[in-house]
């Protein structure tokens, strides 16, 4: 390579590395935003819920509300973030007028009780935004796809302050296996300009603190960790089928979607009746907030939880499957961490991190947000939870559209070094 092709190349990284570092910037402040709204939105709702349960008896006329506005605007079929992993893939133009939907779909869910998380929200209204902003600029295909997982990465962030799994977890979600690394700069760009903005605005990032870490690593502890994170796998694999199945089921039954979410909303509003609290309403994060302290939840929470998220996301409402399914590991993981001789909570955060893998498939933002939610104490004992749930959790994902490209079971084939 003669002189001036090695300058034509340090031009050509320089010169890409710097336009993606100004649509990072761009990308994440806009998404940022959005993300820093639909915060402090949740946030109203449900302290209007929480200071007035009777907010929930309108949960079947939210319900209806969700269903017209996604027709009215021709969303109705629109699968919510597997449709957005879909347009990644093949670079399709995702409507803008998806983030204003979710973004209001998931509020009303929330401010009636509805059990559903936020992040399916934001990597909806993200790759909304990025796709928008795509057209906009002009970009291509290729860079469409970049622009997308940028802005679900920065609405990630913005909401739950950790911004190095929103990245990782937004390149590796869509093709596991497949790890784009020329997507690395802008996407992590655009998740810490979001973080910024989001910390500047006073969002406060979901930490956990963890009272009772092993100081040092045994075998014996390492067994039981290995014990629990079998059972969380088989926990992810139950999660994901609930998941996908009840929707099937209300179709079933109910074709008509105005019935079929009056029906779910009913069904939610008899079931909180039944337990007697409030506690598998809305996201949950505060229920895994109380089993990684140690304190005490219900053996069958975990259960409770899962029922409460199928019966909602089934019939029609809005929101996202991630925090639910955080708040099922955490209680899971306090649930048996006992038996297993684990401190209780310290197995919640075990069986957190594990069933969360299991469920969406991407190990390395797993253990990323086993060190942004508890810090790098404990780090082998959850890289066991991480490798074991990823593995035994199958070919099974809470999303349908994502795409394993490599077995879990059968080694790698590598290139030879000819066809490098």
């Amino acid at each position: 390579m003669t002189n001036n092709e090695k300058m034509k190349k340090v031009k050509s990284y320089l010169s890409t590395f710097a336009k993606w570092l100004l649509l990072s910037i761009l990308i994440g402040s806009l998404c940022g935003a959005a993300g820093i709204a639909f915060h402090y939105a949740l946030v109203k709702v449900t302290a209007w819920r929480l200071a007035d349960k009777r907010l929930m008896l309108l949960l079947p006329l939210w319900g209806v509300i969700i269903v017209f506005f996604y027709h009215k605007f021709k969303m109705s079929k629109h699968r919510g973030t597997n449709d957005i992993f879909e347009a990644v893939r093949s670079a399709e133009r995702v409507p803008l007028r998806l983030a204003p939907l979710i973004f209001i779909g998931t509020t009303l869910t929330h401010l009636a009780g509805g059990s559903a998380g936020r992040e399916g929200a934001a990597l909806q209204m993200g790759g909304s935004i990025g796709a928008a902003f795509a057209r906009v600029a002009r970009l291509n295909d290729q860079e469409l796809r970049i622009a997308m997982v940028c802005g679900m990465a920065a609405v990630f962030s913005a909401l739950f302050g950790t911004p190095l799994t929103a990245t990782l977890f937004c390149i590796e979600v869509i093709n596991v296996g497949v790890f784009q690394y020329a997507a690395l700069v802008p996407v992590l760009g655009s998740s810490l300009i979001a973080y910024q903005l989001a910390g500047w605005c006073g969002i406060a990032p979901e930490r956990f603190v963890l009272r009772h870490v092993p100081e040092v690593f045994l075998l014996t502890t390492a067994g039981r960790v290995l014990v629990l994170s079998i059972l969380c796998g088989a926990v992810s694999i139950v999660l994901c089928e609930v998941l996908h199945n009840s929707g099937k089921i209300y179709k079933r039954f109910f074709p008509n979607p105005y019935l079929r979410v009056i029906v779910g909303a009913l069904l939610v509003l008899f079931l909180t009746t039944l337990v007697g609290n409030f506690d598998y309403n809305g996201a949950g994060m505060e229920l895994a907030a109380h089993a990684i302290e140690g304190k005490a939840v219900a053996p069958a929470a975990f259960l409770l939880k899962l029922l409460f998220t199928a019966l909602t996301l089934g019939a029609g409402f809005r929101g996202g499957e991630i925090v639910p399914t955080l708040c099922i590991g955490a209680t899971f993981g306090s649930a048996v961490g006992g038996l297993l001789g684990l401190d209780p909570g310290f197995a919640a955060a075990l069986g957190m991190i594990a069933v969360f893998c299991g469920a969406v498939n991407c190990p390395i933002a797993s253990l990323a947000l086993s060190v942004e939610f508890f810090g790098s104490e404990g780090l082998l004992y959850f890289a066991i939870a991480v490798a074991v749930g990823y593995m035994l959790s199958g070919r099974y994902s809470l999303y349908a559209a994502q795409k394993l490209v490599y077995s879990k079971l059968a080694p790698i084939e590598l290139p030879s070094e000819k066809d490098i």
